[in-house]
Order: C-alpha cells, then structure tokens, then sequence
C-alpha cells in the first residue's frame, strides 16, 4: 500500500504544483479572465485520464489469460521506461519549473483561449496518463484481491491535493528539488519491482522462457499471505519465489539507475551555457569598441 500511496503522492503533487503555478501567475498578473479555460483544460486532462486508466481495466478483462498477460507485461516495461524518464525530468528541471510554466502560459495568453485549454490539457494531462499507465502496472502487481492498492493510491492522491492548495496559499513551503530526489529514489525501488512483475507477466504468457527456473523460493520463511510478506509485496513488489530472469532483470535496473539517479547534479553553469556567456560578452565588447571608435 505505502508504494501506491507513494506513487499518488508523487504523481498528483506533480499536477497540482502545476495547476497551482499556472492560477498564481494569472490571478497575480491580473488575468482572472483566463481561468476558465484554464480549469477546463484540467477537467479535460483529468477525465481523459479516468478514461484511459478505466479503458487499460475494463479492457483486458475481455482478453484471454496469455493475451492478458503480454499486455499487462508490455505496460508494465512501459510504464517503468515514463516513469524512469519522469523522474529525471523532474530532478532536473524542478528547481527551474515555475519560470518553464509561465514561459509557456504567456505564450498561450498572446494566442487566445484554445491555447490556454491546450497548455493546461498538456501539463496535467501528461502526468495524468503516465499516473493512470503506472497506477494499473503497480495495481496489478501488488494486487491481492483486495482494495489496499487502490487505496493507497487515492490517499496519495488526496495527500498531493491538499499539499498543492497549502503550497497554493502560502501556508506550505516545499524545496521541490530536495523532494522530488527523495521521493523520485523511493519510486525508482517501486519501478524496479512493476519491472520485475511485468517480466513474470511476459513469462506467463509464454513470450519470455525460464518460468519453471526459479531464484530461490522463500515462501516457507515470508508467507506471501503473512502480514510482513504482504507489506514487502505492497511496498517492493516483493516475490517469494522470482525466476532467475525476474532477479537479474530487477538488479540490472535498479542498482544502474540509482546509482545514475543520486549522482550529484552539477551546481555551476553547464558548457553550453558558459559557451552561450563567453559569446554575448565577446559581442557586447566588440560592440562597446565600435562605438568607442
């Protein structure tokens, strides 16, 4: 439960940064005006979400069990590729999120209202789908018949709600680039487990081999049913009895890219930018002397 809830938590706290960034800046600038097809494009980017999130669960009940498995196993690998991409997306640029935002909110002002619903739609609409893709994959990895998993994603959720308006009101301040590395090193450990799961799901469908070669099977020692096998279940993902493949693909993922994830980002100007700076100030003394001249 506490990884599903970590995943909301991360996910929705995400969107609603950006909802909240986008009303503070038209409410500041005095563009009230334009908040309506702001929270339209929100509305839309939310149900088409619900929608896909609905479409992945529904779905898949009509197919047989081998077609449900290679298409749970290919989402799975999918949703772990996002939410990889995610993570190091949003340690890089979290601390420079609110000037990305009101570049493109300008942008959209000078173009009318389509653009505002459209800038809206993408910002949230994007984290909605990769939270739907990767809610499911981690839902149906951790599934144990219960509601557990899905209610732990909705606390998450609600949490990333209320965090957003506290952020929103000033009453909350978040070092955001601190705590999108924390919680994006969690996530990693929680993708490294829906990596694993999906590859048993491919297994189970017959399009990758090695089913019967299993790891090691602890079962005996973690019932899957206790509650302590139920917690490493919810939060890692944990499996009693992996394959040798699920193993080895699961370490092959999570010690790389955690290793590549927690390596300290550079605090200087990168060469680009020190190339960019080198250049504007060779301009602006040539200039200086042509004028002198």
């Amino acid at each position: 439960m506490f990884g599903n809830y970590l995943i909301g938590l991360r996910e929705g706290l995400e969107a609603s940064l950006v909802v909240c960034i986008l009303i503070a800046y038209l409410v500041k600038t005095g563009r009230r005006d334009a908040l309506r097809p702001i929270w339209i494009g929100v509305g839309v980017a939310v149900g088409v979400s619900l929608a896909f999130g609905a479409g992945l669960e529904f779905g898949s009940q009509e197919l047989t069990f081998e077609a449900q498995e290679l298409l749970g196993g290919t989402l799975s690998i999918v949703a772990v590729v996002l939410v990889t991409w995610m993570v190091f997306w949003m340690r890089r640029t979290a601390r420079h999120l609110r000037d990305e935002l009101h570049g493109k909110l300008d942008a959209a002002l000078r173009m009318g209202t389509g653009a505002l619903v459209a800038t809206a739609f993408l910002a949230v609409g994007r984290e909605g789908l990769e939270t739907a893709l990767f809610v499911w994959a981690s839902v149906r990895a951790s599934s144990d018949g219960s509601y557990a998993p899905l209610t732990g994603v909705l606390l998450g959720l609600l949490t990333a709600v209320l965090l957003g308006w506290l952020f929103y009101r000033g009453a909350l301040r978040i070092d955001l680039a601190r705590f999108f590395t924390w919680t994006g090193g969690m996530l990693v450990v929680v993708a490294a487990g829906v990596l694993a799961y999906g590859v048993h799901d491919l297994q189970e469908a017959r399009f990758l081999d090695g089913l019967a070669n299993k790891a090691f099977d602890v079962s005996a020692t973690i019932p899957p049913d206790s509650w302590y096998g139920t917690l490493l279940k919810g939060v890692f993902n944990f499996q009693p009895d992996p394959t040798v493949l699920q193993v080895t693909v699961w370490a092959l993922y999570l010690v790389p890219t955690l290793v590549l994830f927690l390596a300290p980002i550079g605090s200087g100007p990168s060469a680009r930018v020190k190339k960019q700076k080198a250049t504007d100030e060779k301009a602006d003394a040539e200039a200086s002397a042509g004028t002198t001249a």
